[in-house]
């Protein structure tokens, strides 16, 4: 019978003195009858609510009749159980304090287990099947026996006998755990302890009496077993005045409470079991950088705002290897590092800034080239006054900017990004690149809608296209029917009156199509009507996703002007598409809008509060721990799919990262591949030069140089 709440649920018991002429109320699935119609309305409510659960297979939300279909099909699979395994399943059934899973699990893994010393298994004895435990595997030449010990309770076997191979059970299982589950929910009538029907039990001949470790807390009555609560209430005030728990309950109470737990909670928190260790083993990650590990955040962020900004700041993009190359490289007129630091300190001069007006004060001519940033540099430094940087602003000013420390450089860039973000013109610019943004995806969205609107119409078009063929073939009907009538000399008059003496069939026969034709007509309305809103519904769909996914803001609280901007954008959006095909703009708006991320976030953290990053100019999964002290990296394939396999979906900060993975995963792997490509073509090119005693491959050709031959594509004039 279906459970509420997870518990057995009575029916109502048929009214006493019920006289044969009486009229009452019976529920159709239940068989039970009711007097008054306002209880019989109470129960039909309480029925159709979701509030049921399938005693056999464990579904809930369901309603009653649909628990009882379930569990009439699952009594139909439970009935497939194979004969042979019955009884030994029923053995380890009866009277187990394990949880469901766990029995579930534990008779899984007989049935399947290896032959091997200290399997558990099922073996043949006197035409039985009993469970075994391998003590000792004997090789007598080619052929293999097996002593077991039998485990069986309720029989007394020979302690040790040697069997064949032949007579262990040892199968792949061919259902599976649910179905397993399901038959152990059948076969019994109340769980912790199992226990068994009576007529199960007699028919394979299971004891039904409790267990002698069992009968101090279980005892029978009117042949059903029943927990001795007074024995229970007894121990439970002992071992509560002696601050002790009761033995029993200690097992009991974490399994259900482990139970009772709803994932996912806390990473934490997670208890980790059995299944658990079905999880991969987390790849350590790789922590080779060239600057020191307390920097590599520093590093990161420059790299990361420089190239993500580099139209604003018309520095043209650099890999993060040529940076980290170029920030430890000792000399002083790295192109590189030149480029970086003029690129942010002309921006800071575009803002009338503290920094701008005392510098146009100083220098009355503002140019910032290879040979003068190092003195708008060190105007920087004594501005700011930060005592750990301008103590090198004399080594900077002679010239030997490339003698400072990793950490000094790393620093002196890190507050020229921090100062550019102040800045009211960095601003500005960040505002009208959001505005971009938007217009690109409203412009994406509206071609969604368009499509859909398209796909909507189409469908429209072909419903009533079946309409009319519909009516076609009507009319050539009714066309053939007159001609049949023309030959039997039955036509009607000029004046509409029968002239055949079949009147009264033929005009039955003519009113039938009518009708017919009637209903047809109507369920084609229905029909459309609901396609209709099915599209409909389907469009609103793709709309409300693509506004909570691009998180675009409402028109309702701009003003006129931002409006007009805003549509203006649009338009200008639109005429670069114009004359291009469906995909292409779809390519177009997809690159249009990667180029303006406003941020990079976080991929997520795992159980330890480590973060992980993915920047899109870089091949490589970044790993931040919590005290963002310590770095490293993934940059195989191998290690993303190891990474995903290692995180517990039990936990909300790691189900959140492998969700955020497992989304990004096309992706990610293109580049992990593409990553790993490139250096095994470096490896190979620098072995075959290494190979070579004659020829001498030139400087600039070696990738650990590459950053020597940068060129700022995109410098202002």
């Amino acid at each position: 019978m279906p459970l509420f709440k997870r518990k057995p649920f009575a029916l109502a018991e048929k009214p006493k003195d019920l006289k044969p002429n009486e009229l009452v109320f019976q529920v159709r699935f239940t068989k039970e009858i009711f007097r008054d119609y306002g209880e019989y309305l109470r129960r039909i409510n309480l029925y159709r609510h979701r509030v049921w659960t399938c005693k056999l297979t464990g579904k809930h939300n369901l309603t009653y009749e649909e628990a009882l279909v379930s569990e009439k099909k699952a009594a139909e699979e439970v009935q497939k159980f194979p004969e042979e395994l019955v009884a030994p399943v029923l053995r380890d059934v009866q009277f187990s304090m394990l949880s469901l899973k766990d029995l579930g699990d534990a008779v899984a893994q007989k049935l399947q287990g290896c032959l091997s010393e200290g399997s558990e298994l099922y073996g043949r004895k006197n035409d039985h099947v009993y469970s075994c435990k391998i003590e000792r595997v004997v090789k007598d030449g080619e052929k293999t026996r097996y002593e077991v010990a039998w485990l069986d309770k309720y029989e007394r076997l020979p302690e040790d006998t040697a069997i064949d191979e032949e007579d262990l059970i040892r199968c792949k299982l061919r259902f599976s755990r649910a179905f397993l589950k399901s038959f152990i929910r059948e076969s019994t009538y109340r769980s912790i302890p199992w226990v068994l029907h009576e007529r199960l039990a007699k028919k394979h001949g299971i004891p039904t009496d409790p267990p002698d470790d069992l009968k101090d807390q279980f005892f029978m009555q009117d042949g059903v077993v029943v927990v001795n609560r007074k024995r229970k209430k007894s121990e439970d005030s002992e071992t509560k005045e002696n601050g002790f728990q009761a033995p029993y309950e200690i097992g009991r109470e974490d399994k259900l409470k482990a139970q009772s737990t709803r994932y996912p909670i806390d990473d934490l928190l997670v208890q980790y079991t059995e299944f658990d260790k079905q999880l991969a083993e987390r790849p350590p990650p790789c922590r080779e950088f060239n600057v020191p590990m307390e920097c590599v955040g520093d590093h990161l962020m420059v790299w990361d705002f420089c190239t993500s900004f580099g139209r604003l700041l018309h520095l043209s993009p650099f890999s993060l290897e040529d940076f980290e190359r170029a920030v430890c490289q000792k000399g002083s007129n790295i192109v590189l590092i030149t480029e970086c630091h003029s690129a942010l300190l002309r921006l800071l001069l575009k803002d009338n800034s503290e920094y701008s007006i005392a510098v146009q004060k100083k220098r009355p001519k503002l140019k910032i080239t290879l040979i003068t940033w190092t003195e708008y540099l060190s105007d920087f430094l004594e501005l700011i006054g930060i005592v750990e940087l301008t103590n090198h602003v004399a080594t900077i000013k002679r010239g030997h900017y490339g003698l400072l420390d990793i950490k000094v450089k790393l620093a002196i860039l890190r507050e020229l990004v921090c100062r550019v973000l102040e800045t009211d013109y960095f601003k500005e610019k960040l505002d009208e690149d959001i505005e971009k943004q938007y217009a690109l995806a409203a412009t994406r969205r509206e071609e969604i809608l368009e499509e859909s609107r398209k796909k909507r119409e189409d469908h429209l078009k072909i419903q009533s296209n079946g309409k009319e063929a519909t009516k076609g073939r009507g009319n050539s009907s009714d066309t053939g029917s007159d001609n049949h009538l023309r030959e039997n000399g039955d036509m009607p008059s000029s004046n509409g009156k029968q002239t055949s003496p079949s009147k009264h069939s033929l005009e039955n026969s003519e009113s039938e199509p009518t009708i017919s034709s009637l209903k047809n007509s109507k369920k084609r309305k229905v029909d459309v009507k609901n396609s209709t809103a099915k599209m409909n519904a389907s469009s609103k769909i793709a709309s409300d996703k693509l506004i909570k996914d691009e998180g675009k803001e409402t028109l309702e609280n701009r003003s006129m002007d931002q409006r007009a901007a805003h549509k203006m954008r649009k338009n200008e959006i639109k005429e670069h598409l114009e004359n291009r095909s469906k995909e292409q703009r779809k390519e177009y708006l997809e690159r249009e809008i990667e180029k303006r991320v406003i941020r990079t976030n976080s991929l997520g953290k795992d159980r330890d509060y480590n973060r992980y990053w993915f920047f899109r100019r870089d091949r490589r999964i970044f790993v931040e721990s919590s005290d963002s002290v310590e770095w490293g990296y993934y940059s195989s394939q191998e290690e993303l799919d190891a990474l995903i396999g290692s995180l517990n979906v039990k936990g909300e900060r790691e189900r959140a990262l492998k969700k955020q993975l497992e989304n990004l995963y096309h992706k990610i792997s293109l580049e992990l591949q593409k990553r790993s490509k490139e250096a095994q073509k470096a490896e190979t090119d620098d072995a075959d030069v290494r190979r070579s005693t004659r020829v001498r491959a030139p400087p600039g050709d070696n990738p650990a140089l590459a950053f020597l031959k940068y060129v700022n594509k995109w410098k202002e004039d």
